[in-house]
């Protein structure tokens, strides 16, 4: 089981609600189809970010990076990201990964409780 967090380019939505329209109208263009558009230039400066934290997953031969999937940057299209995190490193990672979007001038929203993060 992991933790999940989108994070995507655009103003950020007045409400959780809005943002979870947000989140279902960018997934299903951006992630849902059978062709993925290539990461916007943004998306792969953040997920470069993260990766300057922790290795991607598929490098890690320590167990040490948080990342449930590889490469992180698989789960990204145009400008959106959709990714997971273990459990056991979830609080961490995903307060790095809100605090690096929120810097970017990034949204970062959380799909399980369906609340805008940081």
């Amino acid at each position: 089981m992991s933790y999940d967090l989108a994070v995507w380019e655009g103003e950020r939505p007045a409400n959780a609600k809005s943002a979870s329209r947000v989140f279902r109208d960018l997934y299903d263009r951006y992630l849902d189809g059978e062709v993925m558009d290539p990461p916007s230039e943004r998306i792969t400066a953040y997920v470069t970010a993260l990766l300057e934290r922790w290795r991607d997953i598929t490098e890690d031969e320590e167990e040490t990076s948080p990342w449930s999937v590889g490469p992180l940057i698989a789960g990204a299209s145009g400008p959106l990201l959709y990714f997971g995190m273990s459990w056991r490193m979830a609080e961490e990672a995903s307060a790095y990964a809100a605090q690096t979007a929120s810097s970017m001038g990034l949204i970062c929203f959380d799909p399980q409780e369906r609340r805008l993060r940081p």
